[in-house]
């Protein structure tokens, strides 16, 4: 019998807004779990759809403060725009909205809930279509995060006596998880990303290895603008793949951030769902009790593509090329002219190619002399 999976939902991920002119949209949720329905992936023999419920106080005070949350709440109730730069607030990138603080719960509850399925009920893989809130740290909203669901869930793991991996494939370094287990062996944090030297949030060098007992333990691949699907899959190969095989965990959590697409707004790498797929594909493999969850992607029919792929390979099933006809005319009331669910392979023009490729063959080398050594060696 199949391995039962889990995909955790909820209509309300969808009822907030960060404002009109913001760039993350909640309606991306819907638009995935629209996709998966018309594919048939939500009514799946072994695959459950389960109703995400707000996280408990206790378990997000395993890492926020407890100011922080409470400033977050009032925030959350008010009904004028309130600001305080001091935890990120209410600025451009963090606004605060009402209901803001029930919404960061909901998804930080999705998370704990596909953690707690993982562990306690035997399934292969739990995904939160709504968690990944990666760059919220212990008292400040940061990179349109407000509460770090994957942290939240992580330290529960901890409590068990679990050894964790942490991969990060979002377009942006995973800073708030990073920072949070920078100094224990029991997290290894991996993040494959847009180099920070000119992008947000500036971190995620792979000279930052972690400290004390936890040097060798965070991990980063800063990929250069205009990176494609073969370079993509060289860094997942050549370094998160060993590693994780490495370390062994007791459990994956992974953040599936779908912002590296080529046609993403905000972000200058190239690849496309041939790689990403390839990645999930590889995970799968591992057949390691799995946390996913969701992340950044500011072209809405790229998140729902990526994630619908996500979930079917995690069930097994194999898609279409084509976006379903009655998906095709929901998008083309929204103004989305896609045809294709799934890209054919992607490569760069030859001059961005090869300083792409400079770059993650220098970044490679020098994670294979600082790192490997500690996690192949201490492991293997």
């Amino acid at each position: 019998m199949a391995a039962q999976t889990a995909l955790i939902y909820s209509s309300d991920f969808s009822r907030f807004s960060y404002g009109r002119e913001h760039p993350f949209k909640v309606q991306r949720f819907r638009l995935a779990h629209e996709l998966m329905e018309a594919l048939g992936l939500t009514m799946l023999a072994n695959g459950r759809v389960v109703e995400a419920v707000p996280a408990r106080e206790e378990d997000l005070l395993s890492f926020h403060s407890r100011g922080y949350l409470e400033k977050l709440r009032e925030f959350s109730s008010s009904e004028e725009p309130r600001a305080d730069f001091r935890y990120g607030l209410g600025d451009i990138e963090n606004p605060v909205f009402p209901g803001v603080y029930d919404w960061a719960r909901l998804s930080v509850g999705g998370t704990v809930e596909a953690t707690r399925l993982v562990t306690e009920e035997g399934y292969s893989v739990a995904f939160n279509l709504a968690g990944g809130w990666h760059h919220a740290h212990r008292s400040r909203a940061s990179g349109f995060s407000y509460l770090n669901d994957a942290v939240i869930a992580i330290n529960l793991l901890l409590r068990q006596g679990k050894r964790v991996v942490y991969l990060d494939i979002d377009a942006h370094h995973g800073d708030g998880v990073q920072e949070a287990f920078y100094d224990t062996d029991q997290v290894l944090t991996i993040s494959i990303h847009e180099s920070g030297l000119h992008f947000f949030p500036g971190t995620g060098s792979e000279k930052e290895i972690g400290t004390g007992k936890g040097k060798g333990y965070s991990v980063n691949l800063p990929l250069k603008e205009h990176t494609d699907d073969a370079l993509y899959m060289k860094a997942f190969d050549e370094v998160a793949f060993p590693l994780i095989a490495a370390y062994d965990p007791d459990v994956l959590f992974t953040q599936l951030g779908a912002d590296t697409f080529r046609t993403d707004p905000l972000t200058r790498l190239e690849i496309t769902t041939h790689s990403y797929g390839y990645i999930v594909r590889k995970l799968k493999a591992l057949r390691i009790p799995w946390v996913a969850v969701g992340g950044g992607g500011y072209e809405n029919v790229n998140v729902a593509r990526a994630w619908t792929l996500a979930w079917s390979i995690m069930n097994g099933v194999e898609l279409p090329h084509r976006l379903p006809a009655g998906f095709r005319k929901t998008i083309e009331e929204l103004g989305y002219p896609n045809r294709m669910l799934l890209d054919a392979m992607h490569w760069a023009e030859e001059d961005d190619r090869n300083r792409a490729l400079d770059s993650v063959e220098k970044s490679i080398a020098a994670i294979r002399k600082k790192v490997f050594p500690i996690i192949i060696g201490g492991h293997g």
